[in-house]
């Protein structure tokens, strides 16, 4: 099997673009808030709960489809590069690839904080989000984290794992235009 990571930050274009690579391949994707959303309907963000039951399920989903033997898997997270205990989570969390042979590609998503902020609450984003409904907060907490945490690689913050990747910016480029670079680089094959 083939993991596609695609990391960034908030309102990058990492759900939409995984539905365009997605819709471009045979391969599925599975976006980080298929367990957020519906976690919150019974635990608060960020309790002990809430996040071990997240890894845990993001975790068994990849050892799934690493056992069903998918063609491929998108899948797509904000990754806090700074903290070392995230970077353990996500070697742990692709292992499974490689261990059965599999190949795993990160694409980094980046993009200014003013596109960011006017991706913040499209009608696409907010239909698969419900935590982001209340586009004020959604904003804040995007501005909040852009100032307080590493989401993005750069000359102080070098890609911490020992993994392909690759970085795109999609500030000037729709999802579709951003999924097909990343078809083309990563040579990905078409769905037929």
């Amino acid at each position: 099997m083939h993991l596609v990571m695609l990391f960034g930050p908030q309102a990058v274009g990492k759900m939409s673009v995984g539905r365009q690579l997605a819709a471009r391949t045979p391969y599925r994707l599975f976006h980080n808030h298929a367990t957020i959303e519906p976690l919150l309907e019974v635990f608060d963000w960020g309790t002990p709960p809430f996040e071990t039951l997240k890894q845990e399920f993001r975790r068994r989903v990849i050892e799934e489809a690493v056992a069903a033997d998918l063609p491929g898997l998108v899948f797509t997270y904000v990754w806090l590069l700074d903290d070392p205990r995230d970077a353990a989570y996500v070697e742990e969390l692709v292992a499974p690839v490689p261990a059965a042979g599999g190949r795993v590609d990160f694409v980094e998503l980046w993009s200014d904080l003013d596109t960011r902020l006017a991706r913040e609450g499209t009608p696409e984003r907010l239909a698969a989000k419900p935590s982001k409904r209340d586009t004020a907060w959604a904003r804040a907490h995007l501005l909040d984290s852009h100032e307080q945490q590493v989401l993005s690689t750069g000359p102080d913050q070098p890609f911490p794992l020992d993994h392909p990747h690759t970085r795109l910016d999609t500030s000037a480029l729709s999802a579709a235009e951003a999924a097909e670079e990343v078809v083309r680089r990563l040579g990905l094959p078409r769905r037929g």
